[in-house]
């Protein structure tokens, strides 16, 4: 599944469309979000997540999208189930998302 890029325009529309959500909060000068992105994408199209959505959050441009999830750190991923917010971790480590993601019950 292709990663859906949100701003604060429609952040509140994904998470009520899609039950189970994993966000990845970033910044375009954050080298640790740019090195994670391919594995956010490969992780997108894992069999074992195909009920999750993944979304991508610009933590600078979309400061409503952030608060929602208390940001301090990016990255950060989030993780939302029926629009609410269930936990997040500031990491960099694919085991650490993937850890996360199945407190979804994935």
């Amino acid at each position: 599944m292709a990663v859906i890029v949100a701003t604060d325009n429609d952040f509140n529309e994904v998470l009520n469309s899609n039950q189970k959500v994993v966000v990845k909060y970033y910044a375009d000068w954050c080298g640790s979000c740019r090195l994670f992105s391919p594995k956010f994408k490969r992780m997108s199209d894992d069999e074992a997540f195909t009920n999750v959505a993944f979304v991508d959050v610009n933590a600078e441009t979309s400061p409503e999208a952030r608060k929602m999830a208390n940001v301090t750190n990016l990255p950060t991923f989030a993780i939302f189930k029926n629009g609410q917010l269930v936990d997040s971790v500031a990491a960099s480590k694919e085991e650490a998302v993937r850890e996360l993601i199945h407190k979804l019950d994935v």
